[in-house]
C-alpha cells in the first residue's frame, strides 16, 4: 500500500463506497478517507490538511469533479479526521461541511484546536498543516438522531463522545456499515485484532463502552474505520471493549508500581508492538499518546 492507493470498500454489503490512504504521519495504513459515490456523492473525513490533493485525486479518480461533491463529513474535529475540512471545502465549492454540533465553532475558528492539538500530539505536529476555517454558512451542525441524505444512500448519525464530545459515528443502512471515527479503536489491514487508541484530553472510558454498545445495538455487517479500512463487523466490537478495559487497567497498574508518570509512559514505549505495526517513530509515538490520555482519564476519575 502506498500514498494515494484506492481500495474498493467490499465487508459485509459495502457498494459505492472507496477509501484512500493519505499516508498519515508518513505512515502507510494508518489514515484513511472515504468516498461514498451516491447520487450526492460524498467524503467522510477529511485528514490531516497535508496532501489533501491525495484525497482530490482519488474523487477525479472515482470520477467525481470537485464541483460535484456534495457532502464533506467529519467524523470528529480532531486534526487527523477534520483537518483537511477548510482546504477540501474550498476545493470543492458546492459541498456542504456537516459535523456534530458540538465541532461548529473549531471548524469555524481552528485556532484554539490548532494550540490544542500541538500541546495533544507534541512533536507529532510537523506533520499537520495548520486548517484552514470553514465558512459558517457552508456548515449544517448535526445532532443525535440527525441523518444526512445522499440520495440512495444515507448517513445516519449518532452522538458518540466517548474519544471527544464531538465526535459522532455514520450508519449506512445501504451497506449496513458504520463509518466509526475512533469509537471502535483501530484496525489495519496487516495486523489481526484491534488497538486502543486513547488520546488526551478527553478520553473516557465508561462512555467508550457505552459508545461500544451503541455500536453494537447498531448490528452492523461492516464497519468503516478512519485508521484504517474496511471490516466484516465479527466480533471486533466485543473485542474492542475487552482491549479497551485491559488497557486502561494495565496502566493503571503500572503507574501504582512506578510511581512516575514520564517512567509509565516510557514504559509502555518500550513493550509496545506498535513500532512492528507503524515503525519506531510513529509506534512510539502513538504509545506515548494513549498513555497520556488514560492517566489523564485516572486523574479526572480520582478526583
Amino acid at each position: 500500500m502506498a500514498l494515494g492507493d484506492i481500495y474498493e470498500a467490499t465487508a459485509g454489503d459495502s457498494t459505492d463506497l472507496y477509501y484512500v490512504d493519505t499516508e498519515m504521519y508518513d505512515t502507510p495504513e494508518y489514515g484513511s478517507i472515504y468516498i461514498l459515490d451516491a447520487e450526492r456523492p460524498a467524503l467522510v473525513d477529511t485528514g490531516i490538511g497535508r496532501r489533501y490533493e491525495v484525497i482530490l485525486d482519488a474523487l477525479e479518480e472515482v470520477g467525481i469533479a470537485p464541483e460535484e461533491l456534495a457532502v464533506i463529513a467529519p467524523t470528529h474535529v480532531h486534526l487527523d479526521h477534520a483537518g483537511g475540512a477548510g482546504y477540501l471545502a474550498e476545493a470543492c465549492p458546492n459541498a456542504e461541511v456537516y459535523v456534530h454540533e458540538v465541532g461548529v465553532d473549531h471548524l469555524v475558528d481552528p485556532g484554539r484546536l490548532w494550540e490544542g492539538t500541538k500541546q495533544a500530539v507534541e512533536d507529532q505536529i510537523e506533520f499537520y498543516a495548520e486548517p484552514e476555517p470553514v465558512d459558517e454558512e457552508r456548515i449544517t451542525a448535526l445532532e443525535d438522531g440527525d441523518t444526512i441524505d445522499l440520495g440512495g444512500h444515507r448517513l445516519e448519525v449518532h452522538h458518540a463522545p466517548g474519544h471527544a464530545p464531538h465526535q459522532a459515528v455514520y450508519y449506512d443502512p445501504v451497506c449496513d456499515g458504520v463509518f466509526t471515527a475512533d469509537a471502535a479503536g483501530i484496525c489495519t489491514p496487516g495486523t489481526d485484532g484491534v488497538r486502543q487508541t486513547s488520546p488526551p484530553p478527553t478520553f473516557d472510558l465508561p462512555q467508550v463502552l457505552a459508545d461500544i454498545e451503541l455500536l453494537q445495538d447498531l448490528d452492523p455487517s461492516a464497519l468503516y474505520y478512519g485508521h484504517f479500512g474496511d471490516f466484516p463487523a465479527a466480533d471486533r466490537l466485543a473485542e474492542y471493549a475487552e482491549v479497551t478495559e485491559e488497557w486502561v487497567a494495565e496502566v493503571e497498574r503500572v503507574r501504582a508500581e512506578l510511581d512516575d508518570d514520564e517512567a509509565v509512559i516510557e514504559h509502555f514505549q518500550e513493550v509496545t508492538d506498535a513500532t512492528e505495526v507503524w515503525g519506531t517513530r510513529k509506534g512510539r509515538d502513538e504509545e506515548r499518546l494513549n498513555v497520556r490520555g488514560v492517566l489523564r482519564y485516572l486523574d479526572h476519575r480520582d478526583s
